[in-house]
């Protein structure tokens, strides 16, 4: 594990590959789980400011579940989340003409609709963030349908953390991310001298 400032970063971060292979998987994330995307309270406000400007690009039945649910749902658990068309896909989501499922708010972001990329959560993927007091632990979340994420990571030799570069860096700032990348590259220059 390494720490830096108020976060503690798995080694599996660094040691395992990764790149999205959305040919493979066609979005598989957003549909499966028990659960829409979780949010953090601040990104509820923004969803609520910008819901008519990402509308245009959502489909009939995510706009009647938004309808129905709110932009935002809380679980059992006290956690929000993006609200679920029948218990399956996100609200926000939708599939593009080769039948890949992609994110609505993205979508409004790429077409200059709003400032407000995606929810962080889903920027860090497979990342996910754990908070404990002031800190934050962030964990490898495997998962079955990211085989295809593995493989291509894998074959580019790619991992976690770099293939994460703009997320991770969204989240925590650009000092952040080269301290990280200081201490992975001193980790790897360790392993190679053992």
């Amino acid at each position: 594990m390494l720490i830096i400032d108020h976060t503690y970063i798995s080694d599996e971060i660094f040691e395992e590959f990764f790149v999205c292979d959305l040919e493979k998987c066609q979005g598989a994330c957003c549909v499966e789980g028990d659960l829409g995307a979780p949010l953090e309270e601040e990104e509820l406000g923004i969803l609520r400011a910008n819901l008519e400007k990402i509308k245009p690009f959502l489909t009939p039945k995510g706009l009647a579940a938004i309808e129905k649910q709110g932009p935002y749902v809380l679980d059992e658990d006290g956690e929000y989340s993006t609200p679920t068309i029948g218990g399956r896909e996100c609200a926000y989501a939708y599939y593009d003409r080769r039948g890949i499922l992609k994110c609505g708010i993205e979508a409004a972001y790429q077409a200059g609709q709003i400032d407000f990329q995606k929810p962080i959560s889903c920027h860090l993927y497979p990342i996910r963030l754990t908070k404990v007091d002031v800190s934050e632990a962030l964990n490898y979340n495997r998962w079955h349908i990211c085989s295809p994420a593995c493989k291509l990571g894998e074959a580019l030799r790619i991992p976690i953390y770099k293939f994460l570069k703009n997320a991770l860096i969204r989240r925590y700032g650009e000092a952040w991310y080269a301290e990280l990348e200081r201490l992975a590259a001193a980790r790897l220059l360790e392993k190679a001298k053992l």
